[in-house]
């Protein structure tokens, strides 16, 4: 297994929960939760880029459940 400089995200703080990113020299990204450390994703820059962007754009905020509004669940 080879390994990686891996780097933990500025916004994880001091606690758990937090997720690593690591260029791998055949050019593609390693992404891995600190909890789990022996799973790694593999993807790609621009993969990466979209997924981000998409995050940021709101394409995956109807997977969040607002748990503070009870009564809008439903």
């Amino acid at each position: 297994m080879s390994t990686y400089d891996w780097q933990k995200s500025s916004y994880s703080g001091t606690g758990g929960n937090c997720i690593d990113i690591a260029a791998a020299d055949d050019g593609t990204i390693k992404l891995r939760e600190s909890d789990s450390p022996d799973t790694i994703v593999t993807t790609t820059p621009e993969k990466l880029r979209a997924f981000i962007l998409g995050i940021k754009a709101g394409e995956f905020d109807h997977f969040v459940t607002d748990t503070a509004s009870p009564e809008q669940a439903s």
